[in-house]
Order: structure tokens, then C-alpha cells, then sequence
């Protein structure tokens, strides 16, 4: 079973930061930008999912910038749970990518998303 703490520990240090940032930091883009990324988590954990593509991709809704750290906590547990569920080992004629290469990109994909909205 692949080792999704990196990516459990990148999601929740950024919700983190997110329910302790001033409302104006939250309204200056930091929401947006974590609202952003909470949304692309959970379109590739709904991916991983449903290879199929057969069910239509749900969309997180835009809460309001207090509940902002909470999905992207919930989003990034959501894809956590689905790589750990993932089968495959390397790229596919598909084109799939392993669920450890899909799991970096996902840290690496946090971590700037972090950078941005906290500058």
C-alpha cells in the first residue's frame, strides 16, 4: 500500500495555515488559490476513482474564504485515500501514471499552491 503521509502532511500544514490566516490575507488570494487547488485534488481523486470518465466530474463549490482550509483538507484526504487505493506500477500505453509519481506530483502541487497563497 503506497505511503500517502506526505501528501496527508503537505494538505493539513497548509489547511493549518489557512484557518489561522487574517481575513484579509484569505481575501488578498490566499482563499483562491487554496480553493484552486482544492479543486484540482479532488477532479484527480475523482479521476483515480473513475478511469472511466463515465460519471461527470463534481465540482467543489465556492464556500466562502473561512471554509476554504476545510475543503482542501477534505479534498487532499479524498485523493490521499484514492492513490492508496490506486492500482498500477508504472505508465501505461494509456498514458496512466503510477500512483507514487502521481503522489509526488500532488505533494509538489500542494507545496506550491502553499507558497503562492501565503507570500
Amino acid at each position: 500500500m503506497l505511503d500517502t503521509s506526505p501528501l496527508t502532511a503537505a494538505v493539513e500544514r497548509f489547511a493549518d495555515r489557512l484557518r489561522a490566516a487574517p481575513q484579509s490575507r484569505l481575501q488578498r488570494g490566499a482563499a483562491a488559490e487554496a480553493l484552486e487547488l482544492a479543486r484540482e485534488l479532488s477532479l484527480r481523486a475523482q479521476r483515480l476513482e473513475d478511469p472511466s470518465g463515465a460519471a461527470p466530474a463534481r465540482v467543489m463549490p465556492d464556500e466562502g474564504v473561512f471554509v476554504v482550509g476545510d475543503q482542501l483538507a477534505v479534498a487532499g484526504l479524498d485523493l490521499a485515500e484514492a492513490l492508496r487505493a490506486a492500482r498500477g506500477t508504472g505508465t501505461g500505453p494509456d498514458g496512466a501514471k503510477a500512483p507514487s509519481e502521481m503522489l509526488d506530483e500532488a505533494v509538489a502541487l500542494v507545496e506550491r499552491a502553499e507558497v503562492r497563497a501565503m507570500r
